[in-house]
């Protein structure tokens, strides 16, 4: 076989894979991540970070956009997921790392079994932070043990809710919440202009949108959701630590663990498993492109990709919540 014969082959089998391609499982479809927030958050953020590329990596190259639906936490785009969206791979999701808590304790809004979503893999991290106006009597987790703080809240399904009313309840903190927020960016207004003390949001939010509350010492961050405390908040506690018993710290635990499933995407259950695998494997290809890491960096996006079945392994670790903490949990939060 010569050269000339070698080239033509080549030329054939190159031509038959990228028409391959073309006519993948999402041939002329539309994908839509459904972001169960606002826009101008992290969820958002990262939503539309994964629209600009996610396309490129799938089979049938489609074309990638995003709803937002907020509501209850985020919660109503996590059921609206599981029960009412495509289950042809062509719906996605992007909402509170909160969602598998949400149903181990049973809140009445978690209309969905979490394990049973098609993880297909985190994106960011999460770092949630409780941030006080600087003209609050509470500027530490100590003061609130002393003064009633008002603090915005984005939902019962929400951290934003959900770790103040923790607070109270193990350690005794007076916070009180302010209902009605849809989600982190109105909370923040509400906060500067003094319609309530304090809010929650994700440190990237803060650290990049909000930099000049920062250098003007406007906020005093109080509190982070992790285990231990993250490298730009040393001197800041974590979620993690605090607590007087080992059950309190246990509980309190629980809800800082929940940055193994940070900013992740999944999709409803009983998606065919060739198109799972290809959102899979396209989404691992996508978070390893040199153009993906260069417009994250450029929107200052911190990366955490992880692939599903680590999510899937955390989810259903979260669902085997031993029964004493589901009891005080449930009781802590009236369900």
């Amino acid at each position: 076989m010569n050269i000339r014969t070698l080239a033509l082959l080549a030329g054939l089998l190159g031509a038959a894979q990228a028409q391959a391609q073309e006519d993948g499982v999402f041939a002329r479809k539309t994908i839509t991540i459904y972001v169960g927030n606002t826009a101008g958050g992290t969820y958002d953020l990262y939503g539309r970070l994964a629209a600009r590329h996610l396309g490129r990596f799938l089979p049938g190259h489609p074309g990638v956009v995003v709803e937002n639906m907020p509501g209850a936490g985020s919660l109503r785009a996590a059921n609206f997921i599981y029960a009412a969206a495509p289950k042809d791979g062509t719906a996605l999701g992007i909402v509170t790392e909160n969602l598998a808590i949400e149903q181990a304790l049973s809140n009445p809004g978690a209309q969905y079994d979490a394990s049973r979503f098609t993880w297909i893999g985190r994106i960011g991290p999460s770092n949630a932070i409780h941030a006080m106006w600087f003209t609050s009597k509470v500027q530490s987790i100590e003061d609130a043990k002393l003064y009633e703080a008002s603090l915005a809240s984005t939902g019962a399904g929400n951290l934003a809710e959900i770790i103040p009313t923790l607070l109270n309840a193990v350690l005794g903190t007076k916070f009180k919440l302010v209902r009605g927020y849809p989600a982190a960016n109105e909370a923040l207004l509400a906060m500067e202009r003094g319609e309530v003390e304090g809010a929650s949001a994700n440190w990237t939010t803060i650290k990049v949108q909000k930099k000049d509350w920062l250098v003007d010492k406007k906020v005093k961050i109080i509190l982070q959701d992790l285990p231990t405390r993250g490298p730009d908040l040393q001197d800041t506690p974590a979620l993690g630590e605090l607590g007087d018993t080992p059950d309190d710290r246990r509980l309190t635990g629980l809800y800082a663990s929940v940055g193994a499933i940070g900013r992740a995407f999944f999709a409803p259950p009983g998606v065919p498993t060739a198109n799972a695998n290809a959102l899979r494997d396209g989404y691992i290809a996508m978070t390893k492109d040199p153009d993906f890491i260069a417009d994250a960096q450029k929107i200052s996006a911190e990366l955490a990709p992880a692939p599903g079945v680590n999510l899937q392994k955390a989810v259903e670790e979260t669902l085997l919540l031993p029964e004493n903490l589901r009891a005080r949990a449930r009781a802590i939060f009236a369900r």
